[in-house]
């Protein structure tokens, strides 16, 4: 059997190596058919790998075998014994041996391919004439050096994975030194650069020697490489915010129109310099739930980058319409554009196209994953679309606008009391008498909170921390619990793993929901997982904070107290 330890020996690909076998099998013991058989231990499922013969048999009892069938295979596998039948009545199934007998072939044998006490699969094969100890004896040493022979693939191909799994993880780890170092050597040059401005102009303006001419521009250098420093640093601390959950939203209606327009007033001059004609058109109906400030941040940095991106006396196309219940914000340019393989990555933190690009317009990378966030927070999506390199660029943004109701019962901080009246036309029944214990840090929205609830009759205890809370719970014994998820330290998850750790009869089973600024899909599974039993997304609208504090109350319609 020469040729099957040549097979086992030099095959590298499990099919070849199995073909082989199996045609060794035939030749040297005259058979009509021999079939290798590999378990897939997930689907408990034999499946034909290796064939050879000239008698092949119906694939109704030679194709894929269950692995609790009681076909010849599948009681190899299972029972992990030789079997041998040539005649009725021996045991195997009759339809098995009917085939032997029509054909006039000599019988079945059988052997399972076992590694210690794994079974890798089975070898049967059909004889012409009927076995002798011999043959069996052979197909026994065949069998267990096949089995031998895949034990040493299945390690090679482990051992391939394991190779490509670690060069996969170095080369990632490598990429990410890179664009560490790269975002480190960015940050020196992106704050070493205003200050050499900044400080020999300031040496200049210490020695008394400048005209006038030359003193107004030195003021104007400090002051506006001042800035860029200032904003650099701002880009970084909010980018910190981000990451670690702490950067909270201001919520109010707002017109956006307005500010898309003061953002663009604060781009003016870059685009004035340039001569790049800015375009305007926007929906001055449409309003938004949100924070002012935030929104002007985000348009702020669209109209940056697409100024900053476009060369002189190019175009920029600043364009806000409704579409259904979205507001829809598209910044269009026609600058640098941006290449396929840099498009999947514009959002990314610290990412910029390349070091030349860099250095060329300046900036952290910083501007476009802050935009994703913030307008991720206010519960909508960004997206960008270029055609390539020297083909411009178009930003586009989604906010949810807001309705009608929204905006009558969702107040400006200073207004809580006047629009929580306006709110209570709407509230539920089981509001009425239902203490709620409110857990926010934020002074101005836990105040908002309050206001909003008593306005719908509802008695309301305030915590500014999760200590404060799991006092008031044991002393007051509240029948809701609103908390707030994102307070220092992840508060609101501390919070509710310390109540659901508390016996029923002490608090343990109060009815929670949470306030996030995090709307995706997997953070309200990670609200679930904590213990709340619902979650109230931020911007918060009052009604939905209704409908889910009356759903928690579980009185189905009825006011009054517990």
């Amino acid at each position: 059997m020469a040729d099957v330890g040549l097979a086992l020996t030099r095959g590298s690909h499990r099919r070849d190596m199995l073909g082989r076998c199996v045609e060794a099998l035939v030749r040297y013991l005259n058979a009509a058919f021999a079939r290798v058989w590999l378990l897939e231990e997930a689907a408990e499922l034999l499946v034909p790998e290796a064939s050879a013969g000239t008698s092949a048999p119906p694939e109704e009892l030679f194709g894929q075998v269950p692995l609790g069938s009681p076909l010849l295979p599948g009681r190899l596998a299972r029972t992990h014994t030789p079997l041998v039948f040539t005649s009725p009545g021996e045991g195997a199934r009759e339809a098995e041996l009917e085939w032997v007998v029509r054909e006039g072939l000599g019988g079945l044998a059988g052997h399972p391919l076992r590694v210690g006490n794994k079974t890798l699969g089975v070898v049967v094969v059909v004889a012409r004439e009927p076995f002798t100890q011999s043959c069996l004896d052979t197909l026994q040493h065949v069998a267990d050096s096949i089995a031998l022979g895949l034990e040493r693939l299945r390690a090679e191909e482990d051992a391939v994975r394991l190779f490509a799994g670690e060069k996969a993880a170095r080369t990632a780890a490598e990429e990410a030194s890179r664009l560490k170092d790269e975002f480190l050597a960015t940050v020196s040059h992106e704050l070493r650069t205003p200050l050499t401005a900044m400080l020999g102009w300031v040496r200049l303006l210490r020695m008394g020697s400048l005209s006038e001419d030359k003193r107004e521009r030195a003021l104007e250098t400090v002051e506006r490489n001042a800035r860029a420093q200032a904003q650099l640093i701002e880009d970084l601390l909010d980018v910190s915010r981000i990451m670690v959950g702490k950067l909270k939203l201001d919520v109010v209606p707002v017109e956006l129109s307005s500010v898309v327009a003061q953002a663009l007033e604060a781009v003016r001059p870059a685009a004035a310099a340039k001569n790049i004609q800015v375009y305007l058109a926007l929906d001055a109906s449409c309003r938004v739930m949100g924070d002012a400030q935030r929104l002007q941040q985000v348009a702020w940095n669209l109209l940056a980058n697409a100024v900053k991106f476009t060369p002189q006396s190019g175009q920029v196309r600043v364009e806000m319409t409704r579409r259904g219940a979205l507001v829809h914000l598209t910044v269009t340019d026609t600058g640098e554009g941006i290449s396929p393989d840099f498009l999947p990555h514009v959002f990314e933190r610290f990412r910029q196209a390349d070091g030349s690009t860099t250095r060329r317009f300046g900036g952290l990378g910083l501007g476009l994953s802050i935009v994703r966030h913030l307008v991720e927070m206010h519960g909508g999506t960004v997206a960008v679309a270029s055609d390539g390199v020297g083909r411009g660029a178009i930003f586009t943004v989604d906010l949810p606008e807001a309705s009608p109701a929204r905006r009558a019962n969702t107040p400006l901080p200073g207004e809580a009391r006047r629009e929580g009246a306006r709110a209570s036309e709407a509230c539920p029944p089981e509001l009425i008498g239902l203490h709620v214990l409110v857990m926010e840090e934020d002074t101005d929205i836990r105040e908002l909170l309050r206001t909003w609830l008593e306005s719908c009759q509802a008695r309301v205890s305030a915590a500014a921390s999760a200590r404060e809370a799991l006092e008031a719970l044991a002393r007051l014994s509240p029948d809701v619990l609103l908390s707030d998820l994102g307070g220092p330290g992840g508060e609101g998850e501390a919070l509710i793993r310390w109540v659901r750790a508390l016996p029923v009869e002490a608090g343990g089973g109060i009815p929670a929901a949470a306030l996030t600024a995090f709307a995706r899909t997997e953070d309200r599974t990670r609200v679930l997982r904590a213990g709340f039993n619902s979650h109230v997304p931020k911007p918060v609208d009052p009604l939905e904070l209704f409908a889910v504090l009356a759903s928690l109350s579980g009185r189905g319609g009825r006011g009054g107290a517990r």
